[in-house]
């Protein structure tokens, strides 16, 4: 990750949020706010004009919600990623988030350490929660009744290898860590990963992490 620049989109309707998020991320030499955002449907246009790697999103913005926004970025943005970042923490907006597409979920009173490690995640393509909400993503996952006929309810179709790529991916560790636990190289694991996306019928990394809730990989 070190040698690709992560564009971000930054939108929120408070100046001093905005700044600050930038004054902050741009301290990382690979990492570049490609633009701010002050409503919802700015956020949606931007997304759209400059595909970001990734959109940190407000949820309580005028013009277009955030949740709305965050649909809609998604479906013209499918291989970014979007970071909610609001001081709601109820378990049906987080149910609304992650139903639209979100990879990941910060409170604006986490560090900014949260914040960074957040950015790192999503950049990889994974998941990232805060401690305090992880319990309610998963939670969240298990009850996406509407994603159950995806694996008809069997993981019959894995490997045993597979199934273990899959729920090292869906415990948040990139490839190259998957790799170090395997003892096998970055390009086998995303070979790997590949297969299992297919034999899934996902294209994300959220659909293999409900995948492996709902299949008892990892603890709910």
């Amino acid at each position: 990750m070190g040698e690709m620049m992560i564009r971000i989109l930054v939108a929120d309707d408070h100046d001093l949020i905005r700044g600050g998020l930038r004054r902050f991320l741009e301290q990382r030499k690979d990492w570049q706010i490609c633009a701010e955002a002050r409503n919802g449907r700015e956020a949606v246009d931007l997304a759209a004009k400059l595909r970001p790697n990734i959109v940190i999103l407000d949820l309580t913005m005028p013009e277009l919600n955030g949740l709305e926004a965050a649909r809609r970025i998604k479906k013209d943005l499918p291989n970014g990623e979007i970071l909610v970042f609001t001081m709601h923490d109820t378990e049906d907006l987080m149910r609304d988030v992650l139903a639209a597409g979100a990879l990941g979920y910060l409170l604006k009173s986490d560090t900014a350490a949260h914040i960074e490690a957040a950015v790192e995640a999503l950049a990889e393509h994974r998941p990232y929660f805060t401690a305090q909400l992880s319990k309610v993503m998963l939670d969240v996952y298990v009850d996406r009744r509407a994603e159950a006929q995806q694996d008809g309810g069997s993981a019959g179709p894995l490997t045993l290898r597979e199934r273990k790529i899959l729920q090292l991916v869906a415990e948040g560790r990139g490839s190259k860590a998957v790799a170090s636990v395997l003892d096998i190289s970055v390009k086998t694991v995303e070979t790997h990963r590949a297969v299992i996306m297919r034999k899934l019928g996902t294209n994300s990394t959220a659909g293999l992490v409900r995948y492996a809730v709902r299949q008892r990989l990892v603890e709910a």
